[in-house]
């Protein structure tokens, strides 16, 4: 779960970490109070999505008519595909440095990457293609924590003036314990500033949460915003499925993430572009077989359904009950292509086959994977 940069500068602040003086607005009318309040100020659109500032998210105004003028271009915009809905109105700093401080995880070598850089201000990645003397990565134990003298490391190998070690020091620390405390896949301060009175601030705060882990955060669950969120992928998360919108015609089911990102792979290897992945669970009941049909069919982009089937726990006959609900209780109108094998196939595919006999609607079975991908793709042509 992403936060938005004021909810995690919020986070931030109340972990010891100093952030600019800043308010959330909702209106041109809200943005002309705080910068009236202000002076010269920052907007700064409340997007769920990186380089809003290369798409002109971001603005510096010097006056309250200047704010008003700027409010009105923010509100309503599209930013990659992102409504502006909130600014952020914050006071400028007067600033010196930028650096950047980050930590994310680091699956390959099971542990956290703690990534320092003596300048900041733009994608990590361009600091590393082009100033590789000025960033230093470490791989973090989390069974053994974040030690001083690794920290000490990170700032010498990242070139940092020796005159900002004990501050930027302590915001790593900080900054560390913002990821362990509430179980974060990335927390990142860019760009970290240095203001002209030598003070050390986070001029942006980026914090995403592990959603696994967000039964235990109650309070951050709250902070959710699902205007950020393709209202499918609400839908289907309130159903307790596992569903992302993608931009193909060929709708995928499957059980498990593993059979359902094999599946996406075999469609696009036979040339044909998948519109969702969508994951039924290891014990998918004929309900929520029902329930994803549903979702599936509210995507107007989708030509054929690729249902692929492996069961395990999941049982055939399941899948085919719940398939043969959804087909009787709403019109679908495009073919089904539908593989089942294992757990109770034979009588999964025997009711397919007496439902075929009573039914207008196109399903082709099919032996294999292989043979569904090549036929969803053929009939999405």
């Amino acid at each position: 779960m992403k936060l938005h940069e004021y909810q995690a500068k919020q986070i931030f602040a109340q972990n010891g970490i100093k952030i600019p003086k800043g308010k959330l607005a909702k209106s041109v009318e809200e943005v002309e109070a705080i910068v009236r309040e202000f002076g010269k100020a920052v907007l700064k659109s409340q997007v769920l999505v990186g380089g809003r500032g290369k798409a002109g998210g971001i603005k510096l105004v010097n006056s309250v008519d200047e704010a008003v003028e700027k409010a009105k271009e923010l509100f309503g915009k599209e930013i990659k595909g992102h409504l502006v809905e909130k600014i952020y109105v914050e006071e400028q700093l007067d600033i010196d440095r930028e650096m950047y401080v980050g930590f994310t995880l680091d699956r390959a070598n099971k542990g956290i990457a703690a990534i320092v850089s003596s300048i900041g201000g733009m994608n990590i990645e361009e600091i590393a293609a082009k100033h590789p003397d000025k960033i230093a990565r470490k791989t973090i134990n989390p069974k053994w924590g974040l030690w001083d003298y690794q920290i000490r490391e990170l700032l010498y190998e990242s070139n940092m003036p020796k005159e900002y070690f004990k501050e930027v020091f302590g915001i790593i620390k900080k900054l560390y314990n913002v990821m362990i405390k509430y179980e974060a896949e990335l927390t990142e301060i860019n760009p970290l500033v240095v203001t002209k009175d030598g003070e050390v601030i986070a001029a942006d705060a980026r914090l995403n949460i592990d959603d696994n882990a967000l039964y235990r955060h109650k309070d951050l669950a709250e902070l959710k915003d699902y205007t950020e969120i393709d209202q499918l992928e609400r839908i289907a998360e309130q159903k307790g499925l596992n569903y992302v919108k993608l931009d193909g015609n060929i709708g995928v089911i499957a059980n498990g993430a593993g059979m359902s990102m094999a599946t996406m792979d075999l469609i696009y290897l036979e040339g044909g572009k998948p519109a969702n992945f969508l994951d039924i669970g290891g014990g998918a009941s004929a309900e929520l077989v029902k329930e994803a049909m549903s979702i599936i069919l509210q995507d107007k982009n989708v030509k054929v359904i690729f249902i692929n089937i492996f069961g395990g726990i999941t049982r055939c006959d399941q899948v085919a009950e719940g398939l043969i609900k959804a087909l009787s209780e709403m019109k679908v109108g495009i073919p089904i292509v539908l593989r089942l094998a294992g757990t109770n196939e034979e009588e999964g595919r025997k009711m397919i086959e007496e439902f075929l006999k009573q039914t207008k609607e196109e399903i082709v079975l099919v032996e294999t994977m292989e043979e569904g991908a090549k036929k969803a793709v053929e009939l999405a042509r």
